[in-house]
């Protein structure tokens, strides 16, 4: 076992609060695919996804990553996996046109059904999530100056594009990076999505999944390959946005902003040490996040107003399983590695 930790300490009105100390165990996925795609279950049960038709998922806690049977024959690239449970996952491939897609399995991964195929060549999906097991949105990229939307109620078994005038229009060539299947979240009724390569990096909200929008600017630096990578929110109010550069992976600059009115505004934040592709409320640690990148990450105790680096490797995405301290983040040439506190 390899451990890379941290273990600081933050002056805090003449007490010492101290940052959780942190260890990554390197496990082996047996592939050397790019993996974009993870979804924490339990401390179990994980699953992966990749290039090259990758599928992976782990009943052991990562000891062992098999690689599951390919959805379709067709060579796709999963940039998002989200499960469910042990045995229900959803899977979404990028690309234009046909390569877009999204599968379902309900037994573990063994067998796979399509339940949506793009049928025009402009539609480029980039990632989804799920508010329950029921509902999800999945977000595209922008075409002929509007988003590409759509959302489901019955997991999955019916798509439905949210109409052309209830999107909100977009600016040129704005749209989605599809790099770690995290820049949209969803809690209950409210949606969040981050925006990247335009002129502006923007936040669009929905308060009623989806029907009507508001958008909001922020700071984050924005630019054909920059913008906004990762957005999560720890409740209806509090969230984060992560991002930068992807072609300038070890700077900072303007990178990360926060939020504390529900995404209406948001504020700019230094201290990041890098690029960062994917950011995350820690479960059951009231205002401690985790945002990493391919050239590693960082803590916050603090709502995000303050950051400090973790020793060790990057990744490009990463999730916690649900209610606990416990993760996986995967990444380049099939890296992946399970994340716990030792607090």
């Amino acid at each position: 076992m390899t451990r890379l930790t941290l273990i600081a300490a933050l002056a805090l009105g003449g007490s010492t609060l101290a940052v959780p100390a942190w260890e990554w165990t390197p496990q082996k996925s047996g592939v050397s695919a790019r993996l974009r795609g993870v979804s924490a279950v339990s401390e179990s049960v994980a699953w992966a996804s990749g290039s090259g038709s990758t599928i992976l998922r782990t009943e052991d806690g990562g000891a062992t990553w098999t690689r599951l049977p390919e959805p379709t024959p067709d060579r796709l690239d999963y940039r998002d996996i989200d499960a469910m449970n042990a045995t229900t996952a959803y899977a979404l491939s990028i690309g234009n046109g046909a390569a877009s897609r999204i599968f379902k399995t309900t037994d573990a991964g063994q067998t796979w059904a399509e339940q949506y195929r793009a049928s025009e060549e402009k539609i480029f999906l980039d990632a989804m999530t799920f508010s329950d097991a029921n509902r999800g949105i999945v977000l595209g990229d922008s075409i002929d100056g509007r988003f590409f939307f759509m959302t489901t109620d019955n997991g999955g078994a019916r798509w439905i594009p949210v109409p052309v005038d209830r999107l909100p229009a977009a600016l040129p060539n704005e749209g989605f990076f599809a790099a770690s299947g995290t820049n949209v979240a969803a809690l209950g009724d409210h949606i969040w999505i981050g925006t990247g390569a335009a002129a502006k990096a923007r936040v669009l909200r929905s308060a009623d999944r989806g029907l009507s929008w508001a958008i909001a600017e922020t700071p984050v630096a924005a630019g054909p390959s920059a913008g906004i990578y990762s957005i999560a929110f720890r409740d209806a109010q509090h969230g984060i946005v992560v991002g930068g550069d992807y072609a300038k992976e070890a700077e900072a600059t303007d990178n990360c902003a926060i939020t504390s009115d529900g995404g209406a505004t948001w504020t700019l934040i230094k201290g990041l040490s890098g690029f960062r592709s994917v950011v995350a409320p820690v479960p059951g640690a009231p205002a401690t996040w985790i945002a990493i990148g391919p050239r590693g990450s960082d803590v916050s105790t603090d709502d995000g107003r303050t950051w400090t680096p973790i020793e060790g490797p990057g990744f490009d995405t990463f999730s916690f399983v649900r209610g606990t301290a416990i993760g996986w983040g995967s990444g380049a040439r099939g890296a992946i590695a399970k994340l716990r506190t030792l607090n």
